[in-house]
This record gives C-alpha cells, sequence and structure tokens, in this order.
C-alpha cells in the first residue's frame, strides 16, 4: 500500500507531506483499523526494566504531538519515541523548513521543536491504547536562556514522569540556538544534577522510577564524545541514544537543498553514526542502553548498527523513504541475525 500512496505524498510538499501522512495515521487510530494491519516481529528484549516488543522504534521527531501513538504501534515498532516536547506550546521556525535530498536518500530540516506543548501531549498519552514501550522526548523552549534551560528540562520531567516508559532529554538538535552547548562542561553538569534531583523526588512520589536517556549529536570531536558518554553514566543517565541529525554537508555537496540551514538525517548521516555509536559503547561497556539512530533505511544498515554496539535501533528518515515495510524488514533481520548466532531457527513472524 505504501508504494502506491508514496508517489502522491512525495508530490506534496515535505512538511506538507508529513501532515498529510499523519493525518491518515490519526484517522488509522481514530477508526481502529490499525488490529488490520500485518502483526509485529516478534523478538522481546528486556532493558533498563522495560519489555520492548522489537528493536526496531521510531525516532522522535515524526510524531511531535502523541497524536499518532495507537496507529504507529500498529505498524510493528518494538517501541515509539513521541516528541521533542517543550513546555510551552512554540510555532518553530518560519517555513519552508523541511527540504528533501532524494538522490541521497535525506531530508534536511530546521523545525526548531515546533510543537503543541507539554499539556496536548500529556493528554493525547494518558489516551492511547497501544500499550508498548513509549518513550517521550522533552526539550527547552527556544526562548528560554541557556542558563535557565535546566528547568524547562525539570519541567518536561515532572509532567511525562508518570506517563512515559522512557524519557529523552534532547541536548542535540542544531535548530535550537545554543541547545548544543549544553552537551559539554559545566552547563552538562549543571543539568545532570538538576534531572537527578526531580528523578529522585518524582520516584519517591509516585513509587517507580522512569529511565532516562539523552540524546547526543553526531557532529562532536571523538574526544568529546567518549567524555560526554563517560560523564552521562557517571550522572546515573541510563541510555545514550547516538545520534540526532548532522550540520555536516559534504556528502550532499553541490545537490539541491543542500546548502539549507538545518539537520541533514537520512543515508548520508549513517556512517557518521556508526561511528559514534561505536565510541560510546567502547566508553561506557555495558553499563548504559544504547540507541543507534542515522541513517537506517535497510535491515543491512540496520544490523550494522547492533553489531556497532547498539542495543536498539530507531528509524525516522529511512521510514518516510521506505515506509513500513522498513520496520519488519529490520525487526527481522536482527532477529534473524542473533538466532543464527546462537544456533536457533526463527519462528513465526
Amino acid at each position: 500500500m505504501y508504494s502506491l500512496i508514496a508517489p502522491l505524498l512525495m508530490r506534496l510538499p515535505p512538511e506538507a507531506s508529513h501532515d498529510a501522512a499523519l493525518a491518515a495515521l490519526h484517522w488509522v487510530g481514530r477508526l481502529q483499523l490499525d488490529p488490520l494491519l500485518p502483526a509485529p516481529v516478534v523478538d522481546p528484549v528486556r532493558l533498563v526494566g522495560l519489555e520492548f516488543g522489537n528493536r526496531v522504534g521510531l525516532a522522535a521527531g515524526l510524531d511531535k504531538n502523541a497524536a499518532c501513538i495507537d496507529a504507529l504501534g500498529g505498524l510493528g515498532f518494538g517501541f515509539i519515541e513521541v516528541g521533542t516536547v517543550t513546555p510551552r506550546p512554540q510555532p518553530g521556525n518560519p517555513k519552508p523548513r523541511m527540504f528533501r535530498l532524494p538522490a541521497s536518500r535525506a531530508l534536511v530540516n530546521r523545525m526548531g521543536f515546533n510543537n503543541e506543548g507539554l499539556a496536548r501531549l500529556v493528554d493525547r498519552v494518558e489516551r492511547r491504547r497501544w500499550r508498548g514501550v513509549l518513550g517521550i522526548n522533552i526539550g527547552k523552549n527556544k526562548d528560554t536562556p541557556a542558563e535557565r534551560a535546566v528547568d524547562d528540562y525539570r519541567i518536561g520531567l515532572e509532567a511525562v514522569h508518570r506517563l512515559a516508559d522512557y524519557v529523552t532529554v534532547n541536548l542535540s538538535s542544531p535548530n535550537t540556538p545554543g541547545l548544543r552547548d549544553l552537551q559539554l562542561g559545566a552547563a552538562l553538569d549543571a543539568l545532570l544534577a538538576g534531572l537527578a534531583a526531580s528523578r529522585a523526588r518524582l520516584a519517591d512520589e509516585q513509587g517507580r522510577r522512569v529511565p532516562v536517556f539523552v540524546k547526543i549529536a553526531p557532529d562532536l570531536h571523538d574526544a568529546d564524545v567518549d567524555a560526554i558518554a563517560t560523564r552521562l553514566v557517571e550522572a546515573g543517565v541510563d541510555g545514550i541514544v547516538a545520534t540526532n541529525t548532522t550540520i555536516e554537508r559534504g556528502a550532499v555537496a553541490g545537490q539541491p537543498h543542500a546548502e539549507e540551514a538545518g539537520g541533514l538525517s537520512g543515508a548520508p548521516l549513517h556512517e557518521r553514526a556508526l561511528a559514534v555509536v561505536a565510541r560510546v559503547r567502547a566508553s561506557v561497556g555495558a553499563s548504559a542502553v544504547l540507541v543507534g539512530v542515522g541513517g537506517i533505511d535497510s535491515a543491512p544498515r540496520a544490523q550494522a548498527m547492533i553489531e556497532a554496539g547498539a542495543d536498539l535501533v530507531q528509524v525516522y528518515t529511512g521510514f518516510v523513504y521506505e515506509g513500513p515495510a522498513l520496520v519488519s524488514d529490520a525487526a527481522r533481520s536482527i532477529r534473524d541475525a542473533r538466532l543464527r548466532s546462537l544456533g536457533l531457527r526463527a519462528r513465526g513472524a
């Protein structure tokens, strides 16, 4: 079905296409048509106290406002991450702010954390039917000064703690001025200390400890990757999501829209994302869950991310270009490779 719809979607401007696809998914969920979709690949894995249906998840950014959780859950994802959500609604950057680079199976976006705010997202999450693992990705409002960023992140954590299976702290979008500076030095230490205090209080009040992940950028120097990964684990962070979009353009130089401001995602990011995943794993060993994301548009690339050290993978741009078949193909490939390594045979989906 996606092969029939995709050419129509690709004729629309990228953001209009994105909105049309989400609207269609919204109605799939509203009409409860998701049981008609193919059964997901079953490959359960237990990490940080959570049971993931399989190792392939949806990255944050596609469903910023948690409007389509039920329908997306029916597409076979082992877990879904919604957001990025900020404390207050914000419109994001002026349009146009999303661009296709079809020759490279890539996107450039400078969306700027456009979202409807925490209150709307929380209301939708409360009403979801899909009971798979749900992550909520939190960020800061654009007009919040960097020195007060921890306030926004604590507000976000406190709002979603009772509903999220895990929370991802987004410090790595290139589209919010100064955000990436929070990944380094004293700014990172202050943020982690503030979040740790909120986590401890919330765990006492609610009787549950929600895992916290941090999403890092691909454009860090290797030494900074090592230092950040180590610092995150020392601070009690449960997982690291590697990586966000890149500001590098070497792999797409000369293509239409290649020089647009924003973050590049898709196939050109894959090799750097693999390298960052491998460095993070070497730095932290088995002490943190590692989610690999960046340029996964095929089952072999998903498997390569697992082999580089990721426990889980996420897709976004590859999903846009390839459709839902990517989810099942990647999950099946990862499962079958694991079973082959154990000398077992896969059964069923």
